[in-house]
């Protein structure tokens, strides 16, 4: 855990390897939004003094929770809102492209914008309701406090293939979602500790789909009459 935002910087340098460069970016991250917090409510204010422990890192470390190599290919950030982790992620990596996706037009204008002021060609904002965004697979998804698992799955899926991994922040309630998802749902998720909340979990994992309910009824059915 970090308890401080030069804990929090060190981390990014240590463990990440952010280098001079790329912490300036961050850096800059952190100015814009708190600049714009002041026009729109984009994070609580409360959390402004401890951005790099609340926002950076607490996105950043989404790279280093897995228990499994990070895939390569693009990564879809769901309701990404502030940009977070998908600004983050898109600095730190910036050899791939994330998308970055929210129903807000207030919230992806200020993305676009700062994603042009960070210099970075590998983010896309896309404004859209994740219903109607257009399908196609990614190697990453997250999605940050965004969705109840169960609902977040059903409107998503459809982006993922069995290899796709899911990095979900969900705060205290992480395990008891995935304890609670539906029986027909063909997973491996497991909860991470959080390293910037002590009471919060990641979500992480491979979902294959969900099983046939109604096939599976049929086959019941017919070993009953067998």
């Amino acid at each position: 855990m970090t308890d401080s935002e030069e804990g929090a910087k060190a981390w990014l340098r240590d463990v990440v390897g952010a280098d001079a460069e790329t912490m300036e970016r961050l850096d800059l991250l952190t100015h814009l939004l708190i600049v714009e917090n002041d026009q729109q409510n984009l994070v609580s204010r409360g959390t402004l003094p401890f951005v790099w422990q609340r926002h950076i890192l607490d996105s950043a470390q989404l790279l280093t929770v897995p228990r499994e190599t990070l895939p390569d290919g693009e990564w879809l950030d769901l309701g990404t809102g502030a940009g977070f982790p998908g600004l983050v992620i898109a600095v730190l990596q910036p050899d791939r492209q994330v998308s970055l996706v929210d129903s807000r037009r207030l919230r992806t204008d200020w993305l676009e914008r700062a994603a042009q002021a960070l210099g970075l060609g590998n983010a896309r904002v896309e404004l859209s309701r994740v219903e109607d965004l257009a399908e196609r697979k990614y190697s990453v998804i997250s999605a940050r406090a965004f969705a109840p698992l169960e609902k977040l799955l059903r409107i998503s899926i459809r982006f993922s293939t069995p290899h796709t991994l899911w990095l979900l922040p969900k705060g205290a309630k992480a395990l008891h979602e995935v304890e609670s998802l539906a029986k027909n749902w063909r997973h491996t998720f497991h909860v991470e500790q959080s390293l910037t909340d002590p009471a919060a979990g990641i979500i992480a994992g491979h979902v294959a789909g969900m099983e046939n309910t109604a096939r599976q009824r049929v086959s019941h059915r017919r070993k009953g009459r067998a």
